[in-house]
């Protein structure tokens, strides 16, 4: 019997795993539930990495409060994001559609276009996660994005790999479709998402730390009433 209390406690190897695999679920379905009004599902996916890399870094999190924490304060930038993103996917697709109707020249226009449209995709895998771990401004998310990108170019191929493959598979293997449907909705996003998690934390880690270390107040500073109500309004008091 303390065989059995040990491995079923929340400490032991078994209850860590537990823990983990209810956090992925309770993420996974709420994200889902994000994607149903369609415009709330940017915010829905910055929350779920939000929800993620918090888990990876603290080793467990509350999925709901963390979760929602991650959805209202990503909620403008996600939306907005996504909406040019749309836009930008929509004119792509005219544009390619129309370049695909002619000969010569103006076919080549396809390619230019669609390496764009790579390029978005790319940016995409970033600025969720992006946002989702830092809070900066819109232009800012773009820039840090494209840096982070750019700077490991072989975790950026795993990523792309990661969102496309199981996707790709999903749509290709229909016979097996209703499986498919309820392995996405009850841990599919999340496992895809925190593999990225896992890759993208050891960029973000030496910038979270420094972004830590400029918010802690300094040793000895006593807060000021104006500041104390600052840090409750942040911890949502």
């Amino acid at each position: 019997m303390r065989f059995l209390r040990g491995f079923m406690d929340n400490d032991s190897v078994f209850g860590q795993l537990m823990t983990r695999c209810g956090i992925l679920i309770a993420a996974n379905l709420l994200f889902v539930l994000s994607l149903l009004p369609v415009v709330t599902a940017g915010a829905g996916y910055a929350a779920l990495y939000f929800t993620l890399l918090t888990c990876l870094r603290e080793k467990s999190c509350n999925p709901f409060s963390t979760f929602w924490q991650g959805f209202k304060s990503n909620f403008k930038q996600g939306t907005l994001f996504l909406l040019a993103l749309a836009a930008l996917g929509a004119v792509l697709w005219l544009e390619i559609s129309w370049c695909d109707q002619f000969d010569g020249a103006t076919a080549l226009f396809r390619y230019p276009l669609m390496a764009i449209g790579v390029a978005a995709v790319v940016l995409a895998c970033y600025v969720f996660p992006v946002m989702a771990a830092f809070q900066v401004s819109f232009k800012q998310l773009l820039m840090d994005s494209v840096y982070f990108a750019v700077k490991r170019p072989v975790t950026t191929v795993a990523i792309l790999i990661a969102n496309i493959a199981p996707m790709a598979l999903t749509y290709l293997d229909r016979g097996n479709l209703p499986t498919y449907a309820f392995l996405w909705v009850l841990c599919g996003f999340s496992l895809v998402t925190m593999f990225n998690a896992s890759l993208l934390l050891k960029s973000f880690a030496p910038y979270l730390a420094q972004e830590e270390e400029d918010e802690a107040p300094a040793e000895g500073h006593v807060q000021t009433e104006w500041e104390i109500l600052e840090d409750m309004k942040k911890l949502g008091m």
